[in-house]
């Protein structure tokens, strides 16, 4: 891996100055004192306020409102935008768009023959075609307001610089009461990036940015950054939630364009956002959407929405659009602002309409919080052209399950297969350029060390290691010049605030421990993708390393711990993202950096191969302490998902139940939930992140993918989605007492995951799904049972059994998803 300690400086941005900011931080020699005009410096100091300092806070306004210097944003990169009749002159073009026109002739003329099917039109009549031709105007011209309606309540409107200018100094404000040490950028990065933007805006292409999602900043960050460095502001996709009175007009006048969260059936508004798709790359305006779709409220990347990717792809595949330029983007921040709100709806609490207003609504007692600072990173762009073309190309060379022309990129398995690998490339790339922030360093360090705290002095010296670690694994870390690591460990501290670490004073050095470690994981899950190989392997050794006794009776036979590393990687396929070079060729570097490292030992046989892999002595000697950590990553996941598995059992039909009840997916995920917290409290349990709502859900997704679960998904958009236990994986009952009969497929399953679990109560003798457990488990899946059926007619309430049109559609999608697993060609659980 490359090491980026030579990478280039930070750009540092002091209100209306950019200048160099030295990459990384150097400890200075042992003995001296550090001082002097090196140090680190706010990258944005606060602007004027009125009330300390009123000339110069008015000073401020009028350079921003006249335009003086960079502020009159006039001399940017690409294409022209903040002129009047911007607005009409790209609706202009979405309604006259071919695409859109076709669409709504067709619909008018699918609504005629309906009519005329109806009899509301009579073709006996001697003016019929007349009549007919009138009727069709009428209902095109009735679609063409609804289209233009619905154009403008979308479509971005870059009007005023005026307007933008004053947008820019008080979003900026607002900004920097929040993140008080400012925005920082890579200058090689900006100047490539620049490069880009340059080559783009010659041929009229436009710059795709992708970034990943944290925060409503997300928003603001990389628009100020394109104003303040000179780029064309993105056009912003954004959900219609955000588009209300007075805060609607504002986005949608500095760059945002509402999108409907869910299309439906609804053909003309598909088409519609298709249309303006094509406008803006076509006109080589440029686009930002979030390749995760909402926010992540677990700190590490979800996976990819192909929402606005498909017609970003359609475009292109269709030859309306001859290239874009896609730009992946990471944004990392010391804290963000509304982890406390992830934290209560990951505990099951129902999650508030999203909208930004509640976001400035906070008052100062949000925005004058001293949060630290925001770090943005562009990967280098890449033409999507040109990752079609080479991935077709790929494609129809390497042997298929399935007969398929690769070239074909009209067939809809081609598209998809190009629509997730897109996806997945964007979240490699984010990942590649992630800056992992101090406060990330603490909360991991925190989170996977044993006992209850840590003095200073360990801290420091374990951040320090995984500082050591993350960019040996061609990670970066945020730069702060030649600031001491003691000192950049106290402002993380700080950053992070007593509300989520605790110290105690009055012993022979400070102790931290961990406060809140549901919030604080959302900074550990900042790391973990840098380290999830370690993380499998080390969860796969354990498996032997629990049992206790000798060394040698802890070694694993290779061929033992491929098999768990191959199911583990498997069942988290969808909570990280891997490399792309495959298991064997991951297995085999993951070991060998071990190994390297001195974490463990490798026995090979006469002819090299491996045979058999345990803790080295020297990991040993010093307390597993590297092991633990990779194990500690990744036990609260495993732990997760085996709750996911055990809430799975009580959704064996009890004794004189009959077999084909559904129960609701929202229902279901719930009282897992409810089981965890249960649990945890109990101390069957070790981690209270475990009943995090994301990851069970994630579990259920990933069972539903590999057929231990059906979910059905009615055309009817008032009927939830349903669930049931796959008949196949379903535990037996006793036929006396009714008790579910510890073994099957799902047992064995759940026992598999939890031979990688934490030890911990009830573990050592291998009851790691008790008698107690399986007892509670079913009791609250009768409880779902019972419900599902007593409760049916309720208000939000969903059929216990299938319609008819249902049933049909359940046998097409068990039968989808087994040609799709045939066609990925991964390893299944």
């Amino acid at each position: 891996m490359a090491n980026h300690d030579d990478s280039a400086p930070d750009l540092r941005i002091l209100g209306d100055r950019i200048t160099l900011q030295p990459s990384g931080f150097v400890e200075p020699p042992k003995g001296s004192t550090f001082e002097g005009p090196g140090r680190e410096e706010p990258l944005m100091k606060n602007m004027a306020r009125f009330r300390s300092e009123p000339l110069q806070f008015l000073r401020e306004v009028s350079l921003y409102v006249s335009g003086t210097g960079w502020r009159a944003y006039d001399d940017f990169i690409g294409q022209p935008i903040f002129y009047p009749g911007y607005t009409e002159h790209i609706k202009t073009q979405v309604m006259s768009a071919t695409l859109l026109q076709t669409k709504i002739s067709l619909l008018a003329d699918a609504r005629v023959a309906v009519e005329e099917k109806e009899g509301l039109l009579n073709k006996d009549d001697k003016d019929f075609p007349m009549k007919r031709a009138q009727r069709s105007a009428v209902l095109v011209q009735s679609l063409q307001e609804v289209a233009e309606n619905l154009t403008d309540n979308m479509i971005c409107k870059f009007e005023s610089k005026r307007f933008i200018r004053g947008a820019y100094y008080t979003v900026t404000q607002l900004l920097l009461r929040a993140y008080h040490q400012g925005i920082h950028v890579s200058s090689e990065e900006v100047l490539r990036l620049r490069a880009v933007a340059e080559e783009a805006a010659r041929k009229k292409q436009s710059i795709i940015f992708l970034p990943c999602h944290r925060s409503h900043v997300d928003y603001m960050s990389l628009q100020l950054l394109c104003y303040r460095l000179g780029l064309s502001l993105p056009n912003i996709v954004a959900g219609d939630n955000l588009n209300i009175p007075l805060l609607g007009s504002f986005l949608q006048h500095a760059g945002a364009m509402f999108i409907r969260r869910s299309f439906g059936d609804d053909q003309l508004y598909s088409t519609l956002v298709q249309a303006y798709i094509d406008v803006l790359l076509q006109g080589g305006y440029n686009l930002e959407c979030f390749i995760e779709g909402g926010r992540s409220r677990t700190g590490k990347l979800l996976p990819p929405k192909f929402g606005i990717l498909s017609f970003v792809l359609d475009s292109l595949l269709s030859g309306r659009v001859e290239d874009a330029i896609i730009c992946p983007v990471s944004t990392q921040y010391d804290k963000v602002i509304e982890t406390e709100g992830y934290v209560t709806e990951l505990l099951g609490v129902p999650k508030k309409k999203e909208n930004l207003a509640d976001f400035l609504s906070g008052g100062s007692s949000v925005l004058s919080l001293r949060l630290g600072r925001v770090d943005v990173r562009f990967h280098e762009p890449w033409s999507l052209r040109g990752f079609i073309d080479e991935q077709i190309t790929r494609l129809s060379k390497v042997p298929s399950a399935i007969n398929i022309d690769w070239r074909d990129t009209k067939n809809t398995v081609v598209r998809q297969k190009l629509l997730r690998t897109l996806g997945y490339k964007v979240l490699a790339d984010i990942n590649d350029v992630s800056v992992v922030m101090p406060t990330a360093l603490i909360g991991t360090v925190l989170l996977t060390l044993r006992g209850r705290g840590v003095g200073r002095t360990e801290l420091i010296r374990r951040v320090e290691w995984l500082t050591a670690r993350v960019r040996a694994k061609g990670g970066r870390v945020a730069h702060f010049g030649n600031t001491p690591l003691s000192d950049v460990v106290d402002r993380g501290l700080e950053v992070l605030g007593k509300d989520l670490v605790g110290v105690v004073t009055g012993l022979a050095e400070p102790t931290y421990y961990a406060v809140d470690r549901f919030q604080l994981s959302f900074y550990r899950n900042m790391t973990i993708h840098l380290f999830i190989s370690e993380a499998l392997l080390a969860a796969a050794l354990y498996t032997r390393v629990k049992r206790g006794g000798g060394p040698s009776i802890q070694d694993i036979p290779y061929r033992d711990l491929h098999d768990q590393v191959l199911f583990l990687s498997s069942l988290f396929r969808g909570e990280f993202i891997y490399s792309g070079e495959g298991l064997a060729v991951n297995l085999e570097r993951t070991l060998a950096g071990l190994e390297a490292d001195n974490v463990i030992h490798i026995e090979r046989g006469e002819e090299g191969n491996i045979t058999k892999v345990g803790l080295s002595d020297a990991e040993r000697a010093a307390g597993r302490e590297n092991y633990d950590f990779y194990c500690f990553l990744i036990w609260p996941f495993i732990e997760s998902s085996w709750l996911a598995a055990v809430s799975l059992m009580g959704l064996s039909p009890p004794l004189g139940q009959p077999d084909d009840i559904w129960i609701q997916v929202s229902k279901a995920q719930e009282s897992a939930q409810l089981l965890g917290k249960t649990l945890y409290h109990q101390g069957d349990l070790s981690y209270f992140e475990a009943v995090n709502k994301e990851t069970i859900k994630n579990s259920y997704q990933r069972f539903e993918e590999e057929g231990i679960i059906q979910i059905i998904k009615s055309k009817d958009t008032k009927v939830p989605p349903r669930l049931r236990l796959a008949p196949d994986w379903r535990p037996a009952r006793d036929d006396v007492t009714g008790n579910l009969i510890a073994s099957g497929r799902l047992w064995d399953f759940t026992e598999k995951i939890a031979s990688s679990r934490r030890e911990g109560k009830n573990r050592r003798d291998g009851a790691t799904v008790g008698a107690r457990v399986v007892k509670l488990t079913d009791e609250l899946g009768q409880k779902l049972f019972e419900d599902a059926v007593n409760k049916a007619d309720a208000k939000g309430a969903a059929p216990p059994r299938l319609s008819r049109e249902d049933a049909r559609s359940l046998g097409r999608a068990v039968a989808e998803k087994k040609k799709r697993r045939t066609l990925e060609n991964r390893a299944h659980l």
